[in-house]
């Protein structure tokens, strides 16, 4: 099979946009169901946003969390999402999610390269609502030897730089604890020795570290399993426009270098473009205005399925509660030249020793919350006080611990961040306050009350470490409070915060086999959606790590079987 530049056919059974989470499971399940399937790609890579991505994979019920000692029912994970989803918008597909996604996991677990393994503790976001669980309903992708890939690995598209080590090296969330205590563990320098060599090894004939982890190693066995299968892949292809013929959408367009050219789809073309993080039209039509043009999303996210889809007659509703998922990030400039953000996830911002405060010097909300909650906050508050850009503050003893947003944990040389001015120091926090320009006294006095608390476990102003979510994303080893401890050894840094999007929420209406709908909520024959194209079945609401891969997976999964004519074409909603 060709990946990169195959020689195409007029005429497929399947195309999909898209070669992201969403659209390679697409093209996955109707090739193993026996339609000839093409996946195009905008842009030189494949893997999208999932491949810079945690990769977590949000499945209740799954049939693999007997494994880590966890048991769940979908009755209990809809009364979870009734809680914190709501009714509104997207209520139905969520109920189509519950009952297909434990299907859809099998599916793949049988029939393609696609390994998912639950983790016995990752807590949903909101772990005190009625319905929660602490753990199995997260999935994460098992560790991929990309060398699998052969040829095809170079256009896997490559994870953060700032998420690995030595430029190419990624480490899985597990071995990050063994490299903070390589030098005080036999057992963690023995490991991280082991890693180390293993990438040394791959260096020497690949161009960067073959063992993946997190979204890349998702990423890279959807598509090991599209080389399993012979589907072509097509990079760097452009799509003009969707080929209609009375009321069927029954091919695509694409330009070439010889002029355009029609491809038919007898069976459907699947929209996984990615959604809109990069579509300057779209962003001031949907998101906040505040939010400016900052997103973690990959670059080819520009909007092109949705266009396409509302040139056809589909349409985006407008009852999300958030039309993106949003994370707060730092903004730096690479050694390249290159302009980089960093999203503050799961890294830093809940650590011990880690605080964010406004232009006011204040804290204006719980640092260990979600990332998007923590966003949103930034969002409500700035209305009342300047807080975009917010600052992330910690002392010498957090930084070297945790690092800080794009500096690593123990880095020794902090020169090159403090000179390029993402790293703002200080050798008192009445200093650190006027190089940020916030208020001087209101800093000191936040400080203070926050060391206080840390010293007595406890956070007087907003409950950090009060549940087990805030634990998760915090240190253990730290008493008494995971989240806190007193940001009290000298000199202090900081780095400012802004939101951004991680990926976009407002995507076509579809029904539950991912059919795009037209205004009066009919099926456009031969269109389907997925991914970040489809409106979130969340409707922008975030209650859990992985909900939007998750949906990703099984609505792909739901077109192919769809078009392949597999489990009934009739629509479940």
């Amino acid at each position: 099979m060709a990946i990169g530049k195959p020689e195409l056919l007029d005429a497929y059974d399947v195309i999909v946009l898209g070669a992201g989470a969403g659209g390679m499971a697409a093209a996955v399940v109707a090739a193993n169901e026996g339609l000839q399937t093409l996946v195009i790609e905008k842009t030189a890579y494949v893997g999208g946003t999932t491949a810079l991505s945690g990769g977590m994979v949000w499945i209740p019920n799954n049939s693999k969390m007997d494994s880590v000692g966890k048991t769940d029912t979908t009755t209990a994970a809809q009364t979870y999402l009734e809680e914190t989803a709501g009714e509104g918008g997207g209520a139905a597909l969520r109920r189509v999610f519950l009952r297909e996604a434990p299907r859809a996991i099998d599916y793949f677990d049988r029939n393609t390269h696609v390994r998912l393994t639950p983790l016995a503790f990752y807590p949903d976001y909101y772990p005190d609502a009625p319905g929660a669980t602490l753990g199995g309903r997260v999935m994460e992708p098992v560790a991929f030897d990309a060398r699998e890939l052969g040829d095809a690995f170079k256009l896997l598209r490559p994870p953060l730089p700032e998420f690995t080590l030595l430029g190419n090296m990624m480490v899985a969330r597990p071995d990050i604890a063994h490299f903070r205590w390589m030098f005080r563990s036999p057992a963690s320098a023995l490991r991280v020795a082991r890693l180390l060599l293993s990438y040394a090894i791959d260096r020497i004939s690949l161009h960067r570290g073959a063992n993946l982890v997190l979204g890349n190693a998702l990423a890279g066995r959807l598509l090991k399993s599209l080389l399993a299968l012979n589907v072509p892949v097509a990079v760097n292809t452009t799509t003009a426009r969707l080929v209609k013929e009375g009321d069927r959408i029954s091919g695509v367009e694409i330009e070439t270098p010889s002029g355009p050219k029609i491809l038919r789809a007898h069976r459907g073309v699947v929209l996984a473009a990615g959604g809109f993080s990069h579509n300057p039209d779209l962003r001031k039509r949907l998101l906040p205005a505040e939010a400016g043009l900052h997103s973690a999303a990959a670059e080819g996210n520009s909007g092109d399925g949705l266009n396409l889809a509302q040139d056809a007659g589909g349409y985006i509703p407008d009852d999300n509660v958030s039309n993106a998922f949003w994370a707060p990030i730092s903004r730096f400039t690479r050694a390249d030249g290159t302009p980089g953000v960093y999203p503050h996830t799961v890294t830093d911002r809940g650590k011990p020793g880690m605080l964010a405060v406004n232009a006011d010097g204040r804290r204006f909300t719980n640092e260990s919350n979600s990332y998007h909650d923590f966003a949103q906050a930034m969002f409500r508050t700035h209305n009342q006080s300047p807080t975009i850009p917010a600052y992330l503050i910690c002392d010498r003893r957090s930084i070297w611990q945790y690092g800080l947003g794009a500096v690593k944990p123990m880095t020794l040389r902090l020169a090159p961040y403090l000179q390029s001015g993402y790293l703002i120091k200080a050798p008192s926090l009445n200093e650190l306050a006027r190089k940020l320009d916030v208020d001087v006294s209101n800093l000191v006095a936040t400080v203070d009350l926050y060391n206080a608390d840390a010293a007595r476990g406890t956070d007087s102003a907003f409950g950090r470490g009060s549940n087990e979510y805030h634990k998760y994303v915090g240190d253990p080893a730290n008493e008494p409070n995971a989240c806190m401890r007193p940001a009290e050894t000298p000199p202090y840094y900081a780095v400012k915060l802004y939101p951004a999007d991680l990926g976009t929420a407002a995507g076509v209406r579809t029904n539950g086999d991912g059919a795009v709908l037209d205004r009066n909520d009919n099926p456009i024959a031969g269109l389907y959606a997925c991914g970040n194209d489809m409106n979130s079945v969340m409707a922008g609401a975030y209650p859990a790590p992985g909900i939007t891969l998750g949906p990703a997976l099984v609505f792909g999964y739901l077109a192919a079987m769809h078009m392949a004519g597999s489990d009934g074409v009739e629509p479940r909603v």
